[in-house]
């Protein structure tokens, strides 16, 4: 499966794209929402780990835009938020 991974913390993507391609899966990486909505629309992941926390856009204005982009795509939301608000937002949006 390749796997769009959405996330600014260097640490934290390597870590995860390490374990998902050990576990098999072809990984995309991208620090900022511009370079993982971009990546998104030129090589059409099959699924996206998003950060909700990014430099330049937030988190929901991105899954906004990837479900306009592609809706069927299964999208995990990575959050450091603890607010209940930001989670059930993110929900909504699918």
């Amino acid at each position: 499966m390749h796997v769009l991974l959405i996330e600014d913390d260097e640490t934290l993507a390597s870590l995860l794209g390490r374990e998902l391609a050990r576990a098999g899966h072809r990984v995309t990486a991208a620090a900022t929402a511009a370079e993982g909505l971009a990546r998104a629309a030129a090589e059409e992941p099959e699924a996206v780990l998003l950060d909700l926390s990014l430099p330049d856009l937030p988190g929901v204005e991105v899954l906004r835009r990837l479900r306009q982009e592609r809706p069927a795509a299964p999208v995990i939301v990575l959050t450091a938020h603890g607010t209940v608000d930001v989670a059930i937002g993110a929900m909504k949006l699918g």
